[in-house]
């Protein structure tokens, strides 16, 4: 699954390197102290070790659990009981919590000398990634070697991606953005990765004036980007210098892509993916880098839209379920075989998402079939192409879009708006609405908030607004 022979850098963590010798060393050595284990937890910290520690699990062909740091109690006790890891493994001298305690513990240290391990089986389950279970308790997706390989090897091929890139990111460890395509990745290209252990512009600017190559990030570091990168030369020159920039776990407003593109020249490549899935579409390194869209299926994916009544959606710009079917696909969910069934229809998964298709094939995300389609006054309405709108005029800093019920419309149109500076009026944005799309998408009610919710992943959690 790995190159993990040569005295390339693999891995930097501030002032802390292994190369891909080193870390075959001392990952194949805690992978002999893994070797027949059921399961494994992570205590999934930005830090060397833990990309030690899933490595090592992966070597000894022992499915690992990545455990977020700052998980709460009830959704930890959920999460070790379901999945009953035989071990935790983590940095020495990191806490964990109590909800821990009855899981032996196993410090990862950087020592050890390489173990000889067959490579297992391709449909054996390599990770097991719990959803943030915003319907419900959280569910332990089953990912097996073969999605995470095939994956890989089609980014990489649709990125242009080789041993001589050095990806800059600091994505969390426990989700498939940061630890799938962000650690694995550059190990299975025999390449490097560059952790940040937190996002600010200065550290990304420094990452790309050295050696940094590629960025990923989520949409939230990227709207910090935007709002500084015109007043900020040395950040403008460093992104100018990437090859490629990458965003992804939830859209990124069009208006923060031309505000790159403007100071830098550089346009932010989208794809799209989800954890059952990993990764379905992207725009390619050398394709037309539209704002907005996330591309075409990557090799080996099938991706399909349908309509309420699960048939096939073929017209360009019809708004439809995305539904996906291929060699990226989970296994179960773990424990949960009436979930797994509800999810699939005649062997393609059932996204939830909801997204269009242009002509040419490049698909758009509209949203989330729960909460951003809108049913108002007989129209399906996507709350994306609303906040885009509200994004476009100068007193919005951010936004999100919902519905609620109406007695009349069905469902009203809710923007929830942090403002920039002095909040405009209501009937400023709704008429702006009104004007760029059409009067029936402009928003009923105008909501001003300080912030937005949003999880780990920078995702806005719609479903807590108004509570």
């Amino acid at each position: 699954m790995f190159a993990l022979q040569s005295d390339r850098v693999a891995l930097r963590f501030g002032d802390r390197t292994l190369t891909h010798a080193e870390l075959a060393s001392c990952a194949g050595a805690l992978a002999s102290r893994l070797a027949g284990s059921p399961r494994v937890a992570v205590w999934a910290t930005p830090t060397i070790e833990t990309c030690v520690a899933v490595v090592a699990a992966l070597l000894a062909g022992v499915p690992a659990v990545p455990l977020n740091p700052k998980v709460g109690e009830r959704e930890l006790a959920h999460i070790v009981a379901d999945s009953a890891p035989a071990l935790v493994l983590a940095a020495p001298g990191v806490a964990l919590p109590s909800g821990l305690d009855s899981v032996p513990r196993l410090d990862v240290t950087l020592e050890g000398s390489a173990g000889s391990f067959p490579e297992p089986d391709l449909s054996a389950p390599a990770l097991v990634v719990y959803t943030s279970g915003t319907t419900g308790s959280p569910k332990g997706v089953v990912l097996p070697r073969r999605a995470i390989v095939s994956t890989l090897d089609a980014v990489a091929e649709a990125w242009e991606w080789t041993e001589d890139d050095v990806l800059v990111h600091a994505l969390p460890l426990f989700h498939v953005h940061g630890l799938i395509l962000g650690v694995l990745g550059p190990l299975r290209r025999g390449g490097t990765l560059h952790h940040l252990g937190r996002f600010s512009t200065d550290l990304v600017t420094e990452a790309l004036d050295g050696d940094g190559t590629m960025m990923f990030g989520v949409p939230t570091m990227y709207h910090r980007i935007a709002e500084e990168v015109g007043s900020n030369a040395p950040l403008a020159a460093a992104l100018r210098g990437a090859r490629l920039l990458v965003s992804g776990s939830a859209a990124l407003p069009v208006r923060d892509h031309e505000r790159i593109e403007a100071a830098t020249g550089q346009r932010v490549v989208e794809r799209y993916g989800m954890t059952e899935t990993l990764m379905n579409t992207s725009v390619r390194a050398s394709g037309d880098r539209r704002p907005g869209a996330v591309g075409v299926p990557l090799p080996g994916v099938e991706v399909r839209l349908v309509d309420d009544t699960g048939s096939a959606v073929a017209e360009p710009g019809a708004i439809g379920e995305i539904q996906v079917r291929g060699e990226n696909l989970f296994t179960e969910y773990l424990n949960r075989p009436d979930a797994t069934a509800e999810a699939f229809a005649d062997g393609w998964f059932r996204t939830g998402d909801v997204g269009t298709r242009d002509p040419d094939g490049y698909y758009r995300i509209v949203g989330r079939k729960a909460t951003d389609i809108i049913k108002s006054g007989g129209y399906k309405i996507g709350a994306g192409e609303i906040e885009n709108a509200l994004l476009e005029h100068p007193s919005v800093k951010e936004v999100a879009v919902t519905g609620e019920p109406d007695d009349d419309l069905g469902e009203r149109i809710v923007a929830w708006v942090v403002p920039a500076g002095d909040a405009p009026a209501a009937e400023e944005l709704s008429d702006h609405v009104a004007r760029l799309l059409t009067p029936h998408k402009r928003p009923r009610r105008v909501r001003f908030v300080e912030s937005l919710p949003r999880n780990d992943m920078g995702k806005v959690m719609k479903r807590a607004l108004g509570t």
